[in-house]
């Protein structure tokens, strides 16, 4: 334990300049994924049918490859039709891509768990399908939504990681590059897995926080209680 510690006065500073690398690629991939997400759920729920099937073969695509295969076709693939983007552009871009598909039906389940009766009023009373969806449904949905998409927050915050593989110096890469020069693998990747707790615990308590702030008086909460 002594030498652990020791270990970690050491090379925990250089580990932790990767935390902001690694904050940075989670926050633009959350947001971009996050607004890709909207549209979708537009495409899924209320759009006419060949902008629904478009944004369903989305979905299963996205949901249905590996993230890696994904992160590889973006920064390797996409080079050969003249798309070049930089290791931290491609591994946002290609994380914000898929939590989209899987935002997306987090708020299609909390949009269609609404009275159906909404729409056909806010229609009624003059409002355009997309002021309705903005105005009226889209506040509530996402209050619903919050356990859902603070467990895809915390995924895609570990999800980062694969970053390494395309060169980007993010904290597993900074941990490898530890192992490497001290061939001491096992501590390096413990302080990661320390730092990485750290980042995942403080982001679900935030959450936790939002989740109460907004919840709605009578329904019940993801824990199973009335709130």
């Amino acid at each position: 334990m002594p030498e652990f510690i020791e270990f970690g006065r050491t090379w925990m500073p250089f580990l932790l300049e990767g935390v902001g690398v690694t904050m940075a690629l989670w926050a633009i991939a959350m947001v971009l994924g996050f607004f890709l997400a909207l549209v979708l759920v537009w495409g899924r729920v209320y759009a006419a049918k060949p902008i629904y099937l478009l944004a369903t073969l989305y979905i299963e695509i996205f949901r249905g490859t590996p993230m890696l295969v994904q992160l590889f076709f973006i920064y390797l693939g996409l080079p050969e039709i003249g798309i070049v983007l930089d290791p931290f552009t491609a591994a946002a871009v290609a994380i914000g891509l898929n939590s989209a598909a899987y935002q997306a039906e987090y708020f299609r389940g909390a949009i269609q768990s609404l009275p159906a009766g909404q729409m056909i009023a806010a229609r009624a009373m003059g409002m355009s399908r997309f002021q309705a969806l903005r105005d009226i449904i889209l506040p509530q949905a996402g209050r619903r939504v919050i356990p859902q998409w603070s467990n895809e927050a915390i995924v895609e915050l570990k999800y980062t990681s694969i970053a390494y593989a395309i060169g980007l110096t993010e904290l597993t890469a900074r941990a490898e590059k530890v192992g490497y020069q001290t061939f001491q693998f096992l501590e390096a990747f413990t302080l990661v897995a320390i730092i990485y707790l750290v980042l995942t615990g403080t982001v679900a308590q935030l959450l936790d926080l939002l989740e109460r702030k907004t919840r709605i008086p009578g329904l019940t909460s993801a824990r199973g209680k009335m709130q």
